[in-house]
C-alpha cells in the first residue's frame, strides 16, 4: 500500500502541477499503476480523468467501469457520481429512478452533495413523487454541513413556503450564511428579501445567522 500511495500522490502532483510541470497524461499513468495495486483513491481519480477527458479521451463508460465497483462497495462519493451519470444519461441510458437510488445510498451516509441533489429531485419530482417536505429534509441535512447549493435552496423553500411555513427570517438567515462565504447569489437574494422585512425581522435573522454553526 505504501508504494500504491506514493504512485497515487505522484499522479496528484502531475494532475495539479505541484512540484512538477502539470501533465494529465503522466497523472493517468501513475494513477493506473496505483490502481493495479488495488488503491481505491487512485481508482476514483482514474474514473474522474475519463469522466472529464483529462489526459485521456473523454469516455463515460470507462469512467463507469472504474467507479461502479467502488459504488457497490459503499463509497459515498462514488455513489453520488453514479447518481449524476444516471441523472444526465452519461455512459448509461438516462434513468431518474436509478439516479435517485444512488443519490439516496450516498446521502444516507451523510454525503452533503448527494443530500442536496436528493433534495432537488424531490422538489422537482424526478424519479420520485414531488414532495416538498422531503426536499426540505435533505436540503437541511446538506445545508447544516455548510453545503452552499443546499443553503440557497433551503432559503428558497422558506421564501416560497414550500414544505415549510413561509418564513422570511429563516430564508434571510440561510442566504446570509452562504453569502458570508462569498457566494454572490446568496448576497443578492438576501438583499432582495430584506426589502420585504421589518427591522426587527432582519435583526432576528442576523442573530440566527451569527449563532449558526455547521454540523
Amino acid at each position: 500500500q505504501g508504494v500504491a500511495l506514493a504512485q497515487f500522490n505522484l499522479g496528484l502532483m502531475y494532475y495539479k502541477g505541484h512540484g512538477v510541470p502539470q501533465n494529465h497524461k503522466e497523472a493517468v499513468r501513475w494513477y493506473r499503476l496505483s490502481v493495479e495495486q488495488g488503491f481505491a483513491s487512485a481508482q476514483i481519480s482514474l474514473g474522474l480523468m475519463y469522466y472529464k477527458g483529462h489526459g485521456v479521451p473523454q469516455d463515460y463508460k470507462e469512467a463507469l467501469k472504474w467507479w461502479r465497483p467502488l459504488a457497490e462497495q459503499g463509497i459515498a462519493r462514488v455513489q453520488h457520481n453514479l447518481g449524476i451519470m444516471y441523472n444526465n444519461g452519461e455512459g448509461v441510458p438516462q434513468n431518474y429512478k436509478e439516479a435517485v437510488r444512488w443519490y439516496r445510498l450516498s446521502a444516507e451516509q451523510g454525503f452533503a452533495n448527494a443530500q442536496s441533489d436528493l433534495g432537488v429531485v424531490y422538489e422537482e419530482g424526478e424519479g420520485v413523487p414531488q414532495d416538498y417536505k422531503e426536499a426540505v429534509k435533505w436540503y437541511r441535512l446538506a445545508a447544516e454541513q455548510g453545503y452552499v447549493d443546499a443553503q440557497i435552496n433551503l432559503g428558497l423553500m422558506y421564501y416560497k413556503g414550500q414544505g415549510v411555513q413561509k418564513d422570511y427570517a429563516l430564508a434571510h438567515m440561510w442566504w446570509n450564511i452562504c453569502g458570508a462565504g462569498g457566494e454572490k447569489l446568496c448576497v443578492r437574494k438576501r438583499d432582495i428579501i430584506e426589502k420585504k422585512m421589518s427591522p426587527s425581522q432582519i435583526e432576528k435573522a442576523q442573530e440566527m445567522a451569527r449563532n449558526w454553526k455547521p454540523t
